[in-house]
């Protein structure tokens, strides 16, 4: 009896506990970084749940030593959305009133770190219910460029690049057009579909090529036109190089020592401009004045008689200057150069007689 009363009683807790009952199905969502998510929960409840509805969502971050989080309640008629800093602003109920039986929400330009589990609870006592849904934000293929890896020129080898950035996988679609020209063919040795490579270039290669990147959530393209063109002259451009690095050297070397120069002038002007000195005028030679006077002296007794010699002589050896005889002479003296006689007649001189002058100053 005792078995049967036990039995009855957990059967009857079952019925109430599923008494709220929540009919979505979905149980996850991938979504675009960026995008608006919906999570539905749409629930019923039974004529014995009697106490106020409440609702709450709470999200279960991926790393598990992180606590879950209330991110949105409804309880009383009133919402409470500012549990959450990272979902602040971003989360509201699909519904304006739940208690019709939607306790939906969204959630706005979602981001990476909104990934997770998040949980529905209902609850109207003695009725309880719970459904988790999963979240995965992946990024949509963008920043996609195209370029060309190598030289393009006929005979030479090059390949086709295409990057992208996203979620991965992320699937590569190459097309030309026109599509009916001579489309090269897709690497398969980096099994990457990216890479299209072209051996032994030939002017069929030249268009214009598309890549096209998808993956889950989006897609992103980019556009090359390649041009096969004939061998560049390579000794030329060689040669131009070298006149060309050659000229510049010369022109540099050439400012180089310009600038040299006009330093070397500046220094000299400096230098000459500081060692300028006033001129002193050289002293008067009394030495060549004493000869003068004596030569001169000499040639007026050449021209006077012997009556008048005697006191012409005394005024005139007077007369000269007692300091032009004390000098001591700048030069070394030499002896007297002998001429004869004979010589100086010759020569044009004219004899003089000069009288000779005893001790006390009389001529003899």
């Amino acid at each position: 009896m005792k078995l049967l009363l036990c039995f009855a009683l957990l059967c009857w807790t079952a019925d109430m506990t599923r008494s709220v009952t929540i009919t979505t199905t979905e149980e996850s969502f991938e979504k675009a970084k960026g995008e608006t998510v919906h999570f539905p929960c749409k629930f019923t409840v039974s004529p014995e749940d009697q106490e106020p509805l409440h609702i709450e969502w709470i999200k279960s971050p991926p790393d598990n030593q992180r606590v879950d989080e209330e991110i949105i309640v409804y309880f009383g008629g009133n919402i409470y959305d500012k549990y959450s800093k990272n979902l602040k602003g971003r989360v509201y109920f699909t519904s304006s009133d739940p208690r019709l039986g939607d306790a939906s929400i969204n959630i706005t330009d979602i981001q990476l770190s909104d990934m997770g589990t998040y949980q529905c609870k209902v609850k109207k006592l003695p009725g309880i219910a719970n459904k988790k849904i999963q979240l995965s934000v992946l990024v949509k293929p963008s920043g996609t460029k195209c370029y060309l890896d190598g030289s393009s020129e006929i005979g030479s080898d090059f390949k086709l690049r295409c990057e992208s950035e996203g979620s991965l996988p992320l699937y590569y679609e190459w097309q030309k057009f026109p599509n009916t020209e001579k489309f090269p063919p897709v690497s398969l040795s980096d099994l990457n579909p990216a890479i299209i490579s072209v051996r032994n270039a030939t002017p069929e290669y030249s268009g214009t090529y598309s890549c096209t990147v998808k993956n889950r959530v989006g897609f992103d393209k980019c556009i090359l036109t390649v041009t096969v063109i004939p061998p560049s002259n390579t000794a030329g451009t060689i040669a131009g190089a070298i006149v060309g690095t050659l000229c510049g050297l010369l022109l540099l070397g050439l400012l180089i020592f310009c600038c040299c120069k006009k330093r070397k002038e500046e220094k000299y002007e400096k230098e000459v401009h500081h060692d300028i000195r006033e001129d002193v005028p050289p002293p008067k030679s009394r030495t060549s004045t004493a000869r003068s006077y004596i030569g001169s002296n000499h040639s007026s007794l050449g021209s006077m008689s012997p009556s008048n010699i005697e006191g012409y002589s005394k005024a005139q050896y007077n007369q000269v200057p007692s300091e032009d005889f004390d000098r001591t002479p700048q030069s070394p003296s030499f002896p007297p150069a002998k001429v004869a006689a004979s010589n100086l007649s010759r020569m044009g001189a004219i004899p003089v007689m000069i009288p000779a002058q005893s001790k006390d100053g009389s001529i003899v």
